[in-house]
């Protein structure tokens, strides 16, 4: 949320500069394969989706195919070079050839872990359908190589269909060992974080779940969602080769959470949610809290901010007479809070903003932050906390890989405060976020630093904080404003400016979705009453805004799956929440229209 006029905003991704291409020459086609020889690449026509494939950014596509229904389609973007690869079972000094079929600018098929020289070969510009060949002879032990396909940074998306390895297939013995190790981790109201041993040999696991199998994954983790709450469920895992499936491990059992979580809110069905600027004008003048419509069902102040970066020590200060000469007394403002509240209404502090960086890199910075927090809610009698963390108040050390299981200091100390506060005032204690999509809907693609580095360590940190406190979080209200193009779970780019991008980044939140591509990394959904969709009120409070129609729009695609437009929905959800906007101020200002939509719409 900014207290200035807003202005665009760079996209916050750090984008690697494309390295120099090394012109080396594809590889002599080699022979016709020996008749013993066999196609090993399992899926190379990608008939059967992704089967077999591990893809850091792809799907398939039914056009352009070069042969069959199917093809691959992979986007390379920032860090990511949209790799999709396999482990083929081979054997130990050998000859292979790997071939394949491939569209698109600087596309790469090659192998590595081959024990002698890895290879590959690339296309620097292919329009149409290219053929790609090289070949290799595998090491004296080796017995395991991985075959892949990848664009490059920045060069759009390519295509990729028909990859065969053919050569003398690997001994694949018999099925791998019984994982061992299997503990259920952190337990929610709709999930279960699941970890276990690795098993020299398996090439991926199978999960199960009261019996059935669920789910595979190429790890040793995963999180199963969209349980009921409440209940118990058994889990199991195998290990899985070329040779079939071992023996399932010990079963561990684990019980769900109560739902629905979030305390007893008293929300109603559908909630308008708005800023109010409380600490100063912002050039669309100020508001008094009694002058507040009744149509808002939470009023966040707008904002308690640190006396500095990493104190921890969270002041709130009202507007002073010179910035907003109609300003009412701390009696009154503080009896309109009341007024607001006697009438079902939920006033919040919202702590951080555009300038309020808060860091909360110490135990100490964690207490101060408990302690000055609880003592804004005490003195105005508040309902809750607001978190608006932006700029560089959350981001993650490079070894923080798992938003499951955060490690970085301000992360860690932030779940702990506000643990802390939930406990401290009960059930009726709400909580509401309000991050950006680059720390939540980006963290699809990216997540801190990344797997080889220059990525910005922001992307995706919000994420541990929702996840560890999605059992107390009241509202997750991201804003899909001032906002890069986000990838979503169709594998596209959307962006600002229609419904499209709403639906696209609520789906996501709704839906769940992979952290960084990593499928063992499922970051679950939340319930559709947790959810409302961030929007500027006018085209003065922020990059982004829409009209009421493309609101109107977006809302009746994600609660009753009509005016979708071209992205398809995983689900519809009549439950969701409502809106948020940013300001209650601004709206004003353009004549209450935001408010005015919601009114319409949900009576």
């Amino acid at each position: 949320m900014e207290r200035s006029r807003p202005r665009a905003r760079r996209t916050l991704v750090t984008l690697l500069t494309a390295a120099a291409l090394a012109a080396s020459g594809t590889t002599a086609l080699s022979s016709a394969a020996r008749a013993a020889d066999a196609d090993l690449a399992r899926n190379g026509g990608f008939e059967t989706g992704l089967d077999g494939w591990t893809c850091t950014a792809g799907a398939t596509v039914s056009s352009p195919v070069r042969s069959g229904a199917a093809a691959l389609r992979a986007t390379p973007a920032g860090a990511d070079n949209a790799r999709c690869a396999q482990t083929v079972t081979v054997k130990p000094d050998s000859s292979y050839t790997l071939t394949g079929h491939v569209r698109g600018a600087y596309v790469y098929l090659g192998a590595s872990g081959t024990g002698t020289t890895d290879v590959s070969a690339w296309a620097q510009s292919a329009p149409d359908w290219q053929r790609l060949t090289t070949t290799f002879r595998t090491g004296p032990s080796t017995t395991r190589v991985t075959i892949y396909t990848h664009g490059w940074y920045g060069t759009g998306a390519y295509h990729a269909d028909d990859i065969s390895l053919t050569g003398p297939a690997g001994e694949t013995g018999g099925p791998p060992a019984a994982p061992g190790g299997l503990t259920a981790g952190s337990v929610t109201s709709s999930g279960v974080d699941l970890s276990w041993s690795p098993v020299p040999g398996a090439m991926g696991y199978a999960v199960y779940r009261d019996g059935t199998r669920v789910r595979t994954v190429t790890g040793t983790s995963t999180t199963l969602t969209g349980l009921t709450p409440s209940t118990a469920y058994a889990f199991q895992v195998a290990a899985v080769n070329d040779a079939g499936e071992s023996a399932r491990s010990a079963t561990v059992t684990a019980t769900t959470t109560a739902g629905p979580g979030g305390g007893g809110s008293g929300l109603p069905a559908h909630a308008l949610v708005g800023y109010l600027h409380a600490s100063f004008a912002n050039g669309s003048g100020y508001t008094r809290m009694a002058d507040v419509p009744d149509s808002w069902d939470v009023i966040d102040l707008a904002f308690g901010e640190p006396t500095s970066v990493t104190s921890g020590d969270i002041r709130f200060e009202r507007c002073p007479v010179t910035e907003c000469p109609n300003v009412e007394s701390d009696a009154e403002f503080k009896a309109a809070i009341k007024a607001k509240q006697a009438a079902g209404k939920k006033v919040l502090i919202s702590i951080g903003g555009q300038n309020g960086q808060v860091r909360l890199t110490t135990a100490a910075a964690r207490d101060t932050f408990v302690s000055s927090v609880s003592k804004i809610i005490d003195e105005y009698g508040l309902d809750g906390l607001d978190i608006d963390f932006e700029g560089h108040s959350l981001s993650l050390n490079a070894d923080d890989t798992d938003f499951r299981n955060p490690k970085t200091p301000v992360i860690v100390h932030l779940i702990s405060a506000l643990k802390t506060l939930k406990a401290r005032y009960g059930e009726d204690f709400v909580l509401t976020m309000a991050p950006e999509t680059f720390f939540v809907q980006l963290g699809h693609q990216y997540y801190g630093t990344g797997k080889w580095g220059g990525q910005d360590p922001r992307a995706g940190a919000y994420l541990p904080v929702i996840h560890a406190l999605r059992d107390d979080l009241t509202l997750l209200h991201v804003q899909d404003y001032n906002s890069g193009p986000i990838m979503g779970l169709d594998n596209q780019y959307h962006s600002m400016g229609g419904a499209d991008f709403h639906i696209a980044m609520t789906d996501m939140l709704l839906t769940g979705f992979p952290v960084a591509g990593d499928a063992g990394k499922v970051f679950p959904p939340l319930r559709a009453d947790q959810v409302a969709i961030g929007m500027p009120a006018s085209t003065s409070a922020g990059n982004g805004h829409v009209s009421p129609a493309e609101v109107t729009k977006a809302l009746n695609c994600l609660t009753r799956k009509t005016d979708c437009g071209s992205y398809a929905t995983h689900g519809t959800w009549p439950a969701l929440r409502g809106l948020m906007t940013w300001s209650i101020n601004w709206d004003r200002y353009a004549n209450w229209e935001f408010q005015k939509n919601f009114d319409a719409y949900f009576g």
